[in-house]
């Protein structure tokens, strides 16, 4: 059976936690957005491989050509959820700012990220500054964080600037990844190896071509 992509709302109560090996396959209600907040809209068809080439690991093809800015496409790739972000000016602003505040702020750790991501910019973590690619999946205990977009004020950060908030066990991750210092997560949010086969799509599980 094909996979579906969804694009779905930033966290908060309406969020949607999964397991490992369960996340979000439905469409989604379209909510307000406030500042750098996300915005459903109704989830579309990636052109993905069958069920058998995925759990194989073959790449998965997505297009990103509807993802609006402050949205989250979420695909399966390998078992794992894989989610696609457009950040908003503010938020790539804001990145910068949160050095102090991290454990890995440069991406050293070499096994959470390919190095052509690292070198493109480790502090955005991505090839295109306002595309994010994560596997979906805390580096704790492997659940899936919410994601909590909006710069403002939370319960679990007064200074909140947009990211990724897993309430199993309090671990915060910015909207690259980057995990904060003192959380039980150990590392960032990996992100997989994707190139971009044209402006409007991701293949994610294949490296760029000539990539080391």
């Amino acid at each position: 059976m094909g996979n579906e992509a969804v694009i779905d709302p930033a966290g908060g109560e309406d969020s949607v936690n999964t397991g490992r090996r369960r996340f979000l396959t439905a469409s989604t209600a379209v909510v307000g957005a406030v500042g750098a907040g996300v915005a459903a809209i109704p989830f579309i068809k990636s052109w993905n491989p069958s069920a058998r080439a995925l759990l194989a690991g073959a790449p998965v093809t997505v297009d990103i050509s509807a993802l609006q800015e402050g949205q989250r496409l979420v695909v399966e790739w390998r078992g794992q959820p894989i989610w696609i972000v457009k950040r908003s000016k503010a938020i790539l602003e804001a990145l910068p700012t949160l050095d102090d505040q991290l454990r890995d702020p440069d991406s050293e750790n070499s096994d959470q990220q390919p190095d052509y991501v690292r070198e493109a910019n480790p502090e955005l973590r991505s090839i295109r500054p306002e595309i994010s690619v994560l596997v979906g999946l805390c580096t704790h205990l492997g659940c899936s964080p919410e994601m909590v977009a909006e710069i403002r004020p939370e319960p679990f950060d007064a200074n909140w600037k947009g990211g990724y908030f897993c309430p199993c066990h309090k671990s915060k991750f910015d909207m690259a990844g980057r995990v904060y210092a003192g959380v039980p997560a150990p590392t960032n949010l990996v992100v997989p190896p994707h190139h971009y086969a044209d402006d409007n799509t991701i293949v994610v599980g294949l490296d760029p071509e000539g990539a080391a």
